[in-house]
């Protein structure tokens, strides 16, 4: 059988289970609901769950168990998951609050009103509690704020026999297993141990004989961003967290990573895009042109400054007049490079790629790049202007500041990040409008002041 045709049967397959689900849900057959709802993956669940009605929802809640909807939710995009939460019952949400991954609770939390928080916290049970409470006060976007407390830690003096023991206790509860964090008497990290290793070691060896003293763990207080570097650069699944004094304070397990490296790109697209903050599917017209609004402000104050600059050499288009055809041209040129340049150098420092020689070099490579393709281009249009115009000049003219502006904007678009970098700004802020309107009044300046110098050639 073909991958399509495979493909395509198990869609069919799919969509006829999800009506099923979806007939028994409105026939408000409890029974044969959560028969056919329970057998799914949980993400599919929560596909499901997404496309109901209020009213279907409502159902749902009192079909399933708090631990059985956890599942659901954890599987919603958290700018979605926000809004189910008002509408449920408030001790009912509160236990299903319970029976999630703690940091998983605190992500949601994070974005609820204080006094949802507050009564949520208020009704649930107090050892749930104080672990998300615990999670609550760390800033966000550090190591701290999106670390689980649910995880195995044994100490060195363990026998390999006694470990195996405690995990089949504290497995269920962990979100994950596959590394085991050691501590020293103190609760000090000393070392890790792998489940395999674990598993074929003798039943009376004593784990710190075993484990690996090559543990890489990082700060509470470090940018989540940086973290995710780690596990990029180390294919770590956990890493544990700890405090100045090397005490085990959590772990962050690869699934909390992926969702930290999609925030952080759109993050970056966001602002790459000059908006001051990423827009959600749900926000109104008046939500959106808010976000919007002060980045175009700033653009359009930038936009009048060219306008006057134009201006200021009118004397000069007054005598040629045909200047003016070649403006957006060039403007144009010098944006498109310079937000090439811009995207190379934005993702070069938010993957940690160029260390300090790594960005002269870099600088260099946009110098020679724009060099390069201003000369081909400036060549190209003073032989396209001539044949066009009949004037020499100014196909030179035109060229020459077509390739000057090339040359300035790539070096303004490597430049400017890196300059932000320097001062903990974060470079995606040189969004592509910016850089573009900054190139423009670079090309303009770079155009009008060769004009006007070579106007006796010209006239």
């Amino acid at each position: 059988m073909s991958q399509d045709r495979y493909e395509k049967q198990y869609e069919e397959k799919y969509k006829e289970h999800f009506q099923l689900i979806q007939t028994s849900l409105t026939d408000e057959n409890m029974e044969s609901f959560r028969l056919d709802f329970l057998e799914m993956h949980p993400y599919d669940q929560a596909m499901f769950f997404m496309e109901q009605h209020k009213t279907g929802r409502l159902t749902i809640y009192t079909y399933l168990s708090p631990q059985e909807l956890a599942e659901v939710m954890i599987n919603i995009e958290l700018e979605d998951v926000t809004a189910f939460f008002p509408e449920m019952d408030p001790r009912y949400a509160a236990m299903v609050f319970s029976e999630m991954p703690a940091d998983d609770a605190v992500d949601i939390l994070n974005e609820l009103d204080k006094e949802e928080v507050v009564s949520f916290l208020t009704i649930m049970d107090k050892e749930s509690a104080n672990e998300i409470k615990q999670l609550l006060h760390y800033e966000e976007k550090t190591a701290g704020s999106i670390m689980t407390t649910e995880y195995v830690a044994i100490y060195k003096n363990q026998t390999a026999k006694e470990t195996m023991q405690l995990l089949k206790t504290e497995a269920p509860n962990a979100e994950t297993i596959y590394y085991l964090f050691v501590l020293d008497e103190d609760k000090r990290l000393v070392g890790v141990i792998s489940i395999r290793d674990l598993i074929i070691a003798e039943d009376n060896i004593v784990i710190e004989e075993i484990m690996s003293t090559k543990v890489v763990a990082v700060s509470v207080a470090k940018n989540q961003e940086e973290v995710a570097l780690m596990f990029r650069d180390y294919d770590f699944l956990a890493l544990p967290v700890v405090d100045f004094q090397n005490h085990l304070l959590g772990i962050i397990t690869v699934d909390d990573i992926l969702d930290v490296m999609e925030e952080e790109a759109s993050e970056d697209y966001t602002r790459m895009a000059a908006i001051s903050d990423t827009e959600r599917k749900d926000d109104t017209a008046f939500t959106s042109a808010k976000k919007r609004l002060p980045w175009l402000i700033i653009l359009l104050f930038l936009g009048l400054f060219t306008a006057s600059l134009i201006g200021r050499f009118e004397a000069t288009l007054n005598q040629v007049a045909v200047l003016a055809i070649f403006i957006p041209l060039i403007a144009g040129m010098a944006g498109n490079t310079g937000t090439q340049a811009l995207a190379v150098a934005v993702r070069g420092i938010a993957t940690g790629e160029y260390g300090n020689q790594s960005k002269m070099r870099l600088i260099m490579r946009e110098a020679y790049t724009g060099l390069i393709t201003g000369t081909v281009c400036g060549i190209l249009i003073t032989i396209v202007i001539y044949v066009w115009q009949g004037n020499l000049y100014l196909g030179l003219l035109v060229g020459f500041s077509i390739l000057a502006s090339l040359v300035v904007a790539t070096l303004a678009g490597s430049l400017i990040p890196m300059i932000m970098h320097r001062f903990n700004i974060d470079p995606a802020v040189a969004s592509g409008p910016f850089i573009t309107t900054i190139n423009d009044i670079i090309s303009i300046l770079i155009y009008f002041g060769m004009a006007t110098t070579f106007m006796g050639y010209l006239i």
